[in-house]
């Protein structure tokens, strides 16, 4: 199926690995101008070589803070103005909302709710003039169903999508969605970093506590990424023009209610 976004500038945020770099992967093979952000230089030429290597094209990496606004800027600057963007960053640390303080809370707000409605707003008016923009949150499956270690990332993530909620409805109108991919368990390393913690604070092995959250999904598995860079790149297509302000559980299934 072509997607008919071949042509089209993509800026993918926290790109160097993980579902980032997946969602890279997925556009650049679309034939996307795909430019991956991340902080680490040297994270972002391997995964440049990763992407080459898997689809023949090559990305451009930036490699910038996107929580300051000179990063943001440095970013656009080398994209120019993206037709696709995909917001995407690393979540706050788990723990017990007894040990985070104040500047703590700030962080994990500027980080995954206020960066990503700075890039909206830095890029939605020039899409709307296009009549062509595709903007994709990733979140956390979290936004459903809050996950009690990560109490930083629940309050932020759902703020991020009660704003999303709103002014989907809005660009909309000029066939620019803003839509939201939220990740269950894939196998990324923060997927296992966390896995790495719950297994340390309940006293077992890394083994038992990932086997128990591979019990908890109907389809008996971890995520590949690949499989969500996918999901990202059909959000992105041409013909996903009458979807928006859609929140995507993709979890195996774990999520008991109704979507």
């Amino acid at each position: 199926m072509d997607l008919g976004i071949a042509g089209k500038k993509a800026l993918v945020c926290a790109a160097s690995k993980g579902l980032g770099k997946a969602c890279a992967t997925s556009l650049a093979r679309e034939g996307c101008e795909v430019t991956i952000v991340s902080r680490s230089m040297d994270n972002l030429k391997v995964a440049q070589d990763s992407i080459k290597q898997a689809t023949g094209v090559d990305v451009t990496p930036v490699a910038a803070d996107l929580s300051t606004e000179e990063g943001r800027a440095a970013a656009l600057a080398v994209c120019g103005d993206p037709d696709i963007l995909v917001n995407n960053c690393g979540g706050p640390p788990p723990g017990h909302f007894s040990e985070w303080d104040r500047e703590d809370w700030i962080k994990a707000l500027d980080m995954n709710m206020i960066n990503p409605i700075m890039l909206i707003k830095a890029t939605y008016k020039k899409m709307m003039e296009r009549n062509f923009g595709r903007i994709v949150n990733i979140t956390s499956a979290s936004v459903k169903e809050p996950i009690k270690i990560l109490g930083m990332s629940n309050g932020a993530r759902a703020g991020l999508t009660g704003f999303c909620a709103g002014i989907a409805r809005e660009t909309v109108t000029n066939n620019v969605t803003i839509n939201a991919l939220l990740p269950g368990g894939f196998e990324t390393d923060r997927f296992i970093g966390n896995t790495k913690v719950r297994a340390e604070k309940e006293g077992k092995t890394y083994e038992e506590v990932l086997a128990e959250r591979i019990a908890d999904v109907p389809a008996g598995r971890v995520g590949d990424p690949a499989e969500f860079g996918d999901a990202c790149a059909y959000l992105c297509s041409a013909q996903a023009g009458y979807i928006t302000g859609l929140n995507l559980l993709i979890d195996g299934g774990r999520y008991k209610g109704a979507n």
